[in-house]
């Protein structure tokens, strides 16, 4: 066991599952709960994308409970492309696969929680609008 709880930290390895197409990149971001709600999160990762399920590793997460939210950045510009309405065009999921109404869901509904051991976790894209 390590000395002191602010010294622990895990991998944490998340299946991104449901991705419809190999174009671009998924990110998936790791969001302590006052960065959640404006998306800037400690740790943002981008791996190619491919069809069908893709496995996002973050290295050394220190122990706490993250929220997590990912998309699929089919055209590679960096960001969730929307439509004049604000849907998504892109896939996107969090943790969970907590479910989307009308805005995100809570940090709450989004969280794992790291401690010493890996993590190993999914979550499901989804996809509101066709390519």
């Amino acid at each position: 066991m390590r000395a002191g709880a602010a010294l622990l930290a895990a991998a944490l390895t998340v299946t991104v599952q449901g991705v419809r197409n190999g174009d671009g990149q998924i990110v998936l971001a790791v969001c302590e709960e006052s960065a959640y709600p404006a998306g800037r999160c400690a740790f943002r990762i981008t791996v190619p994308a491919a069809e069908g399920a893709v496995r996002v590793a973050v290295p050394d997460v220190p122990a706490g409970t993250y929220a997590l939210r990912a998309y699929h950045d089919e055209n590679g510009n960096g960001q969730l492309d929307r439509n004049l309405l604000g849907v998504p065009r892109e896939g996107f999921g969090f943790g969970n696969d907590a479910p989307v109404l009308l805005a995100p869901p809570g940090f709450r509904d989004a969280a794992v929680t790291v401690g010493e051991d890996d993590v190993e976790t999914a979550l499901t894209l989804r996809y509101w609008i066709s390519p």
